[in-house]
């Protein structure tokens, strides 16, 4: 089983990561030089999409190994992307391009959805007074995560109108090592589809 925990920075998700799923854990990780998405939005898409698809295959070697995994953010990370743009931070076509090179590896197995995922919302405040609290790490685009928060959990929602049975809408005291066999639906593109097509447009913000 490959679970996913979510949500915006400061929620506390890789905290409880580390105290609830370390033998488990996937970190969050990042390219040490971040395509620049400005300058050739295509490549940036396509070389995001291989950081991502390389996260997913981390967390399928963990599953085969130790019958779980617990990814610090969702590998399918095609949520940042159309947030941006839901808030007028990126073009409709960056969009697009990240959701055309993701379709084809969903196709090719390389990225899917997972069989559970845990989303942490939480209020603006809270979220700002954990960040003032945490000392050990930098987060300089604190101000952006608040924005994208509520097109976060509108990603979410999205995904537990086409599988309700894989959200749960909290971190839980202890890690659900729940006995089921790997989803038959990871590399669904039919269901892919449906889920983007259930997405809100960009119209919608405010």
């Amino acid at each position: 089983m490959i679970i996913v925990v979510e949500g915006i920075s400061a929620a506390g998700k890789t905290t409880w990561c580390r105290q609830r799923a370390g033998e488990y854990l996937i970190k969050e990780s990042y390219p040490e030089n971040r395509p620049d998405r400005l300058a050739d939005p295509s490549e940036a898409a396509r070389l995001w999409t291989e950081w991502n698809a390389k996260r997913w295959s981390d967390a399928v070697a963990m599953e085969r190994a130790k019958g779980f995994a617990v990814c610090d953010t969702d590998p399918l990370k095609l949520h940042f992307s159309w947030a941006l743009w839901q808030v007028g931070e990126a073009p409709e076509g960056e969009w697009l391009a990240l959701l055309a090179f993701t379709r084809e590896a969903i196709r090719n197995r390389r990225l899917g959805f997972a069989d559970r995922y845990l989303f942490k919302r939480i209020d603006s405040q809270v979220a700002q007074q954990q960040r003032d609290r945490d000392n050990a790490r930098q987060r300089p685009n604190f101000g952006l995560h608040l924005r994208l928060h509520t097109s976060l959990v509108r990603w979410y929602e999205t995904i537990a109108k086409v599988m309700p049975e894989r959200l749960v809408w909290e971190l839980p005291q202890t890690l659900p090592l729940i006995e089921a066999r790997a989803s038959p639906h990871r590399y669904d593109l039919a269901l892919f589809d449906r889920f983007v097509g259930l997405l809100p447009r960009a119209e919608q913000r405010r």
